[in-house]
């Protein structure tokens, strides 16, 4: 009897914890589904909040680079010469989104708190203060007008001159159209930005000296005597020297230049000074830069553009993500 008795009990006792140890498992079961569930709705929700922004910087950005083309749009219908004292040339510092909507009548409700926090800042570049690297090929050659220009720049920048050189030269490998040379596997790619020199056999830190002085357009262009950089001016004009460069700078910021003789007798050089130099007093090429913060988002893009006449079109445009910066202060000043 006693023996019947203790065997019921741990009977029980095994009833007992088999069923606690099924309750045990339902729990973790129901608590990793619950999980799992969690889990996939904050992943779906951060992946929705993503695309939002996304969409939302992309509409920002494509906002400020048509309000760089109105600018230049407006700048050309009154014609004449391109100067750093337009109001193109004025940069936007990083101002609120709201700065620009809280005039507006017409701003819609729908606008979210998320938008209105944006902050968005830029400027325009004159690419034609700069010496352009397309300029070196002409008609399938190595120009040597341009290679000399070139070469002054190096030489005042302190570059070794066989960089140049093997940069010309595979700059017109990339660029020939011949059949030959397209089927050829080393022919290598034409570059579009500036750090894409990396292509032609430029170093790294060559490149970052140039950065200033030089760019890439995919048309030849003339060098703007009312924005290019001393140095620049230097490098062009062959009989132009360093300290007359700086006296051209110095005069144009008094009063900018509204042809190529003022600029000669600004300086009080020679008739045929910039004769057959390859100068202008007027831009038909800029570069766009926007810079967008949304919420933990940052954004930079670069557009180059090119004014003919009242029109202005979007030759290249290229997006990254900015490096991050200090979060600035709430008000801010253009």
């Amino acid at each position: 009897m006693t023996g019947r008795l203790a065997h019921a009990a741990r009977t029980r006792a095994r009833e007992c914890g088999a069923a606690l140890l099924s309750a045990m498992l339902t729990v973790a079961l129901v608590a990793t589904f619950a999980a799992a569930a969690l889990w996939q709705q904050w992943r779906t929700i951060e992946v929705e909040a993503a695309e939002r922004a996304r969409i939302q910087a992309a509409w920002l950005l494509v906002g400020g680079l048509d309000w760089a083309r109105l600018l230049l749009r407006e700048d050309g219908r009154s014609g004449g010469a391109d100067h750093l004292g337009e109001p193109w040339a004025v940069p936007l510092e990083e101002a609120r989104l709201s700065s620009f909507l809280a005039a507006e009548r017409n701003v819609s409700t729908d606008v979210g708190p998320e938008v209105m926090d944006a902050f968005l800042s830029g400027q325009i570049i004159d690419l034609q203060s700069m010496m352009n690297v397309t300029n070196l090929i002409d008609d399938g050659k190595v120009s040597a007008d341009n290679m000399r220009a070139f070469g002054r720049l190096f030489e005042l920048l302190g570059l070794p001159q066989a960089q140049l050189d093997t940069l010309a030269e595979n700059l017109r490998f990339a660029l020939d159209t011949s059949a030959a040379n397209r089927s050829s596997p080393l022919a290598p790619l034409a570059p579009q930005r500036m750090e894409q020199l990396v292509w032609l056999g430029l170093p790294a830190n060559t490149i970052a000296v140039l950065q200033p002085y030089v760019t890439i357009v995919p048309d030849r262009t003339a060098v703007n005597l009312n924005t290019a950089s001393a140095e620049v001016l230097h490098a062009t004009v062959a009989a132009l020297t360093m300290a007359d460069a700086q006296r051209l700078v110095a005069a144009r910021e008094r009063t900018p230049f509204r042809t190529t003789e003022e600029a000669r007798v600004a300086i009080g050089a020679e008739t045929n000074l910039f004769a057959q130099t390859n100068v202008s007093i007027a831009t038909q090429y800029f570069e766009v830069q926007s810079r967008l913060r949304l919420e933990q988002l940052r954004i930079e893009e670069r557009a180059m553009v090119v004014r003919s006449g009242m029109e202005v079109r979007v030759r290249q445009r290229w997006r990254a993500a900015a490096p991050a910066q200090p979060a600035a202060a709430d008000t801010v000043r253009r």
